[in-house]
């Protein structure tokens, strides 16, 4: 494990510890996936829930303390926002590196910054509460864009992401043959994936390839996409698998 890695182990753990001897909750800023992954190996999954803004988001707030064992919650420290050119017409074409581009000019760490989805020109960016008015105040123009950032009360309905069913059939319920036939990748590409670790199952790391995936497993390939196994439908006369999936486009 390198020294970085070793030391967000090392703060995972404390925050761990001091929810649990307070009595209260701790927050972490967004985590990637890599941190995330670090995360579980590092704590109880029982003592940490993770969450991005709304159901699907790639980066996530891990969040210390049992609200249970306490008997209240503190809400996650999330703000949406929304950054839409003043006049749409004469606004270029932008994208989320655009718009990460612009944020990051302005000084602000990534790991205060979560999930940019995009709607046509427009952007809508989950971030910690305490850096949200900075940017309200400050972020003015994105590339050649003038644009308006607004807070938001609620993650607007358009973000809601609704899974797509769907059949595959498949020689076996491998990750890699599965992950193949949901890209459309080379057996041989869908390998890379697994060595270059940008497979995940349920938000940790999966390196083996072989791994016969379990009803209801959360895949995430980091590039591609997200899908959720549902079940085994039948076997054909051939002896290939007919599988329902639910991915995320």
């Amino acid at each position: 494990m390198k020294e970085e890695e070793r030391k967000l182990q090392k703060r995972f753990i404390d925050l761990a510890n001091q929810a649990y001897q307070n009595d209260t909750f701790c927050f972490t800023n967004f985590l990637s996936m890599a941190d995330a992954n670090i995360l579980y190996e590092s704590v109880d999954a029982r003592q940490v829930e993770t969450f991005g803004g709304m159901e699907g988001c790639e980066r996530v707030i891990a969040r210390f303390g049992n609200q249970e064992e306490l008997g209240y919650e503190i809400p996650y420290p999330i703000a949406v926002l929304k950054i839409e050119p003043l006049i749409e017409k004469f606004a270029d074409q932008l994208t989320h590196r655009d718009f990460l581009g612009a944020l990051m000019n302005l000084g602000i760490e990534r790991e205060v910054l979560g999930d940019i989805r995009l709607d046509g020109k427009t952007a809508y960016l989950f971030v910690v509460e305490s850096m949200a008015e900075y940017i309200q105040q400050n972020l003015d123009k994105v590339k050649h864009t003038s644009v308006r950032t607004v807070r938001l009360s609620e993650v607007p309905e358009l973000l809601s992401v609704h899974p797509e069913e769907r059949e595959i059939l498949v020689a076996s319920k491998r990750l890699d043959v599965v992950i193949a036939k949901v890209y459309n990748l080379s057996r041989s590409k869908a390998l890379d994936l697994f060595r270059e670790k940008k497979v995940f199952i349920g938000g940790r790391t999966q390196e083996n390839n072989s791994y016969s995936l379990k009803d209801e497993d959360v895949v995430t390939v980091r590039g591609f996409g997200k899908f959720i196994y549902e079940k085994e439908n039948y076997e054909t006369k051939k002896g290939r698998l007919c599988l329902t999936i639910k991915e995320y486009v």
